[in-house]
């Protein structure tokens, strides 16, 4: 399985973009978010992806820097089906709120002759907290992620032989997401800025964390490789070398902070 990440930013970046990613396995793909607008359609096309061969989509919450982008992939795969240039079915999880809002605004921006597939053979999926479905033939369970903002869910996938994938959404750790994120292989986490940075970026108003905080966490997990993402893009040409350096000092596994466009094997 292949990670690609779309965009690594959070939501008020210019030099990246919003936070998204790929993951893929044997020519499918499993998009989770699409960022704030219509660069996820580049994003995709730079990687090689077609967007004609996505199929199942998960969003994790209706912040606009996650949820606009979803809106204009809807808008192509509906005119695709429409075209007969997109074959099959598509389908989009994402909690109630989610789901009611993205209903709601294909509703209001397009046009009748593009919504007329929807609920049909583009369904929209509302997801439960705990609930499982199978997504590129693995076992994938839905959770809410308890945030003091607003609703969002993260999910975690099994990969087989043990492994896991967890992926804890934009906000910091909380403890009822323990069962699915200590001891998983790969976790997902944002890391606003650097720790010796907080006073400038100021990470605990917006409820998000630091690099140092987000290794802490992982180290006490157990967890096996961490990714970082969800960051500011002030520091962008070095974000890698820093944020590497300050999180070595506090996990001992292996640490990721990709850039845009950047592939991880799983």
């Amino acid at each position: 399985m292949k990670l690609t990440m779309l965009g690594t930013g959070n939501a008020a970046v210019t030099a990246c973009y919003n936070t998204c990613f790929v993951l893929e396995e044997k020519g499918q793909y499993f998009l989770v978010d699409g960022g704030g607008g219509n660069t996820l359609l580049r994003q995709l096309q730079r990687v090689g992806i077609d967007w004609r061969k996505l199929r199942t989509v998960f969003v994790t919450h209706k912040h606009i820097d996650h949820i606009l982008g979803i809106i204009w992939l809807m808008r192509l795969i509906c005119q695709g089906m429409a075209r007969g240039e997109y074959e099959g079915e598509a389908v989009i999880y994402g909690h109630g709120e989610v789901i009611e809002l993205l209903r709601d605004m294909a509703g209001k921006l397009l046009q009748a002759k593009q919504t007329r597939f929807i609920d049909g053979r583009l369904r929209l999926a509302t997801v439960e907290n705990g609930e499982r479905r199978t997504i590129l033939g693995h076992t994938v369970t839905f959770f809410d992620i308890g945030s003091q903002k607003d609703k969002q869910f993260g999910f975690s996938m099994e990969l087989g032989q043990g492994r896991r994938l967890t992926c804890c959404g934009d906000e910091p750790y909380h403890p009822c997401e323990e069962r699915y994120a200590r001891g998983s292989t790969w976790l997902l986490h944002e890391a606003f800025c650097l720790h010796s940075q907080a006073d400038v970026f100021k990470p605990f108003e917006k409820s998000h964390s630091t690099v140092a905080d987000a290794c802490r966490l992982a180290q006490e997990l157990g967890v096996e490789n961490l990714v970082l993402y969800h960051t500011e893009d002030k520091n962008i040409d070095r974000r890698k070398e820093l944020y590497t350096r300050e999180g070595r000092e506090f996990f001992d596994g292996k640490l990721y902070v990709p850039e845009d466009l950047e592939g991880i094997e799983l």
